[in-house]
């Protein structure tokens, strides 16, 4: 009996240290910049989720493959994303006895919040940076006139095209419009040629940190996601979320309150279409998340809006009563090859306006007005007879109408086809210096017969918020 025993305890011994293997005691503390705890805030390593207790602080036994430890900054308050002693996250590194957040109370009330999301900026050589700066001058300018409210910014990825040393100038380029960031990884984002998954957010987190996490501003609860699955091969991926981060973000949701307004935001979209819900299509599964029906269970319970790009066009895709999701156009354009995405929307970025939990949104084409939401073309050599017009932005909640001389004529027909201007501009790859660049079809095309006697043209549309767009063409 007395050798039983001690082989038990041997044993013991040898669970204990296979435990320590597999996690690392961490603490520290969360305090606002007068250096007064803030009580309630979660913090996690990726995986596992805790929170400050009533002196700020936390304790977590961290799991082995986790890089960093972070705070899902609470509402009221402000914390960086790129520098600063209130950097959001800190690497996880073996002589660190505490970490130890500092987050800035946020000078404005935050329940009412405004948000520029871009998507596929997708930086692929340093002569674009000019191109960029004119883009982010777009939104410095309207930021400026906006009514004050607290605003900041997410990037959905593809921050640059593979070449990550060009990080840096793009974060001093955006950051000049004055407004802080949060990004998402997209796929020209991981790091390539590597063995597996695991090894692809080595440059991003370099610069940016944890490729999921989650921050809350005012009464909403902003998530981040990494779902490009890269597939251990050249630079090939899949849209996939791993079970590492559904169970994070389990536990994450778990401290939201069921029916609150939760945003997500990732790279590659959920969706492209009602078909893809219904039944796995084997031949887009780099083009949408594969196993989206776990991420719309967990979503269920909230109002949840999905923020996605990776596509450089703009859909929009109504999931189920509580969930929706806005695919964001290029803010590259069609990368940088011209002035229009490939589903002949412009360049440039979405605004969403938070009041409370209610959520409006409008997207601002760079170098155009706000009002700029249609255009038309009329009696063309693709569509003689026809009025035709492309509304980039549209959702069913929208109505495109056509008048004749001030009469309305008939509620538009919605049809699938090219944009005629991106038609035209991409018809020729050996004229674009990307080659594979060309003009896809939008559903997003709208069409109505013209009367030979009639004389005003008009299109009017008018948005989900009762805003009305008009276009007039005179013959």
């Amino acid at each position: 009996m007395i050798k039983m025993k001690k082989i038990f305890i041997s044993f013991l011994v040898g669970v204990n240290a296979m435990v320590a293997l597999h996690a690392k005691d961490i603490k520290g503390t969360v305090k606002d910049t007068e250096g007064k705890p803030v009580v309630g805030v979660v913090v996690s390593d990726g995986l596992n989720i805790v929170t400050t207790d009533a002196k700020g602080h936390f304790e977590m036994d961290a799991d082995q493959d986790s890089r960093f430890v972070f705070v899902s900054t609470p509402a009221g308050y402000i914390s960086s994303t790129l520098e600063g002693k209130t950097l959001f996250y800190k690497e996880i590194r073996n002589k660190t006895k505490s970490y130890d957040f500092v987050l800035q109370k946020n000078s404005k009330d935050d329940t009412n919040h405004n948000v520029i999301v871009i998507a596929d900026p997708q930086i692929s050589e340093r002569s674009e940076l000019a191109d960029l700066a004119k883009q982010s001058d777009d939104i410095t300018e309207f930021v400026a006139q906006m009514d004050g409210d607290y605003t900041f910014g997410i990037c959905l990825g593809d921050i640059v095209g593979w070449d990550h040393s060009i990080y840096p100038e793009y974060n001093e380029i955006m950051g000049k419009a004055g407004i802080d960031y949060r990004y998402v990884i997209g796929n020209h984002d991981m790091t390539n040629w590597g063995r597996s998954y695991e090894t692809s957010m080595k440059n991003y987190g370099d610069m940016y940190g944890p490729a999921w996490y989650s921050f809350n501003v005012g009464d909403v609860h902003y998530v981040v996601m990494n779902d490009n699955f890269y597939v251990g091969r050249d630079y090939f991926y899949i849209g996939y979320l791993d079970e590492r981060q559904l169970s994070w973000l389990e536990k994450d949701l778990s401290y939201v309150k069921k029916g609150s307004r939760v945003v997500v935001c990732m790279h590659i979209q959920t969706t492209n279409d009602i078909s893809d819900r219904d039944a796995f299509q084997y031949g887009i599964i780099g083009d949408n998340l594969c196993n989206k029906p776990a991420l719309y269970s967990m979503l269920e319970p909230y109002k949840a809006t999905i923020l996605s790009g990776h596509s450089h066009t703009a859909d929009y895709e109504q999931i189920s009563e509580n969930i929706f999701e806005m695919n964001i156009a290029g803010f590259c354009g069609a990368w940088w090859c011209g002035e229009v995405c490939i589903d002949g929307a412009p360049a440039g970025y979405k605004v969403l306006d938070m009041n409370g939990s209610d959520i409006q949104w409008i997207y601002k084409g760079c170098g155009h007005p706000l009002d700029y939401q249609v255009k038309t073309y009329a009696d063309t050599p693709d569509y003689p007879g026809e009025m035709i017009a492309n509304v980039w932005d549209f959702d069913p909640a929208w109505k495109v109408e056509y008048f004749e001389d001030g009469v309305k004529v008939c509620d538009m027909q919605r049809f699938k086809a090219q944009d005629i201007l991106a038609k035209e501009l991409y018809k020729d790859p050996s004229s674009l210096k990307r080659s594979w660049v060309y003009a896809a079809p939008t559903e997003n095309m709208f069409r109505a017969p013209i009367s030979a006697e009639a004389k005003k043209l008009e299109v009017r549309v008018t948005d989900r918020f009762g805003r009305v767009y008009t276009k007039v063409v005179e013959r």
